[in-house]
């Protein structure tokens, strides 16, 4: 290895090595990722640290002299942002670890015994084809090292295709189920691969096919409690379906609250009087009454927005805080979207039920951008299958079946 690399490396790698105990402590995961993303990351930290300052000096003086400096600061922070987006996705990027002193612990153990390993030139050759052997097959057979559901689920976003279709963790074999999506046989076959035997509550948040038409595949062979409609009158198809399994039917009133397992749900929306529209489709009405949820975790929550367009979403930004860790984008990432409502959420990751080559251009590039703009992580099923949201060391994280 050339001398200027090596040194180059040299100090990415010490400052990972003395913020890996730490990390352990704090969060229970290593990021082997780290080092190269920040070698990458790190000639545009200078730039862009100091341009920052320099123009947050200068503002007070001249706003467009600011403004001259914040171009090639953003040109830096945007790089750093790109690079951190592609070290995340990268295979192994985090690697799960004992937190608190048992990982330290392990940490310690593990490095006692990798040192002598690393610095025997025979055992070195060893080790490392092992390693890399590891590393193959768990990339090559991802199904029999991550089984799927992974541990500790609290909510799983069901790949249906162009449709909505969730299930919510409510106790072993339990879930309450959101949207149906628009065909029976892969939502029953997302809650057959979960286990579940019973819904206690299923919520239909308005009455479109891509969301209702799954509805006798999340029934199949299941108890369920009761279901929750939006105020928008109900097609007969639903309620005759419902009535066939006595199901009772309630709607959904802002403020209705209830907790199942480790979940606790609360109804946002819709208003009592549904908001005005600019437009006179008859579509963009039903998707504004869609029924809004919030679910709290222990580690977080998620807000479960339905299809609600513009008009809905600035509603709710006067009846209510949006807020929430994880954002269900509204209408599979239509470009109807409220900038003001994306900002309010201030979700930290955003998943998109969305189907592939969906006919009408879901999601939305000018959504996608808003998203990105929100420094949201986005997940799709179209890309990556069912999405779990799991609870990682009391912080919620995301696992994608694919």
């Amino acid at each position: 290895m050339p001398r200027w690399l090596a040194e180059a490396i040299a100090v990415p790698a010490a400052a990972q090595l003395a913020v890996t105990p730490v990390l352990i402590l704090m969060s229970g995961q290593i990021t082997p990722v780290a080092v190269i993303a920040n070698l990458l990351a790190g000639p545009a930290v200078a730039p862009a640290t100091i341009l920052g300052f320099a123009a947050a000096v200068v503002a007070p003086i001249s706003v467009e002299a600011a403004q001259i400096l914040l171009i090639p600061a953003g040109y830096a922070v945007g790089w750093i942002i790109t690079v951190a987006r592609w070290a995340a996705n990268l295979p192994f990027a985090t690697i799960p670890w004992p937190g608190g002193l048992l990982g330290l612990a392990l940490l310690a153990m593990a490095v006692a015994v990798a040192v002598p390993l690393l610095r025997n030139q025979r055992c070195r050759a060893i080790t490392l084809a092992v390693v890399a052997g590891v590393l193959v097959a768990s990339i090559t057979l991802p199904p029999a090292l991550s089984p799927w559901p992974p541990r500790r689920w609290l909510m799983v976003m069901c790949d249906v295709g162009q449709g909505d279709g969730i299930a919510i963790a409510a106790g072993p074999g339990r879930a309450v189920v959101v949207d149906t999506g628009p065909d029976p046989t892969p939502m029953d076959r997302c809650l057959s691969d979960l286990g579940i035997q019973e819904i206690p509550l299923i919520i239909l948040t308005h009455p479109h096919a891509d969301h209702t038409g799954g509805l006798p595949g999340a029934l199949k062979n299941r108890r369920t409690g009761a279901a929750l409609l939006t105020s928008h009158p109900t097609p007969p198809p639903i309620t005759q379906t419902l009535t066939t399994h006595k199901i009772p039917q309630w709607t959904a009133t802002p403020g209705s609250q209830w907790t199942f397992g480790p979940s606790e749900l609360t109804v946002l929306a819709p208003p009592t009087a549904p908001p005005t529209t600019h437009t006179t489709t008859e579509g963009t009405e039903i998707n504004n009454t869609s029924v809004v949820l919030r679910v709290r975790w222990r580690a977080g929550s998620i807000l479960l927005s339905g299809d609600i367009e513009t008009e809905a979403q600035a509603a709710l930004l006067t009846t209510a805080s949006p807020a929430a860790d994880i954002l269900k984008v509204p209408h599979h990432g239509s470009a109807r979207q409220d900038p003001a409502f994306i900002t309010a959420v201030g979700a930290r990751a955003a998943l998109i039920s969305v189907g592939s080559d969906n006919s009408y251009g879901h999601p939305a590039p000018a959504t996608l951008s808003l998203l990105h703009r929100s420094g949201a992580r986005i997940y799709r099923t179209d890309q990556s299958g069912d999405l779990a949201i799991t609870d990682h060391n009391t912080t919620l994280a995301i696992t994608p079946r694919n």
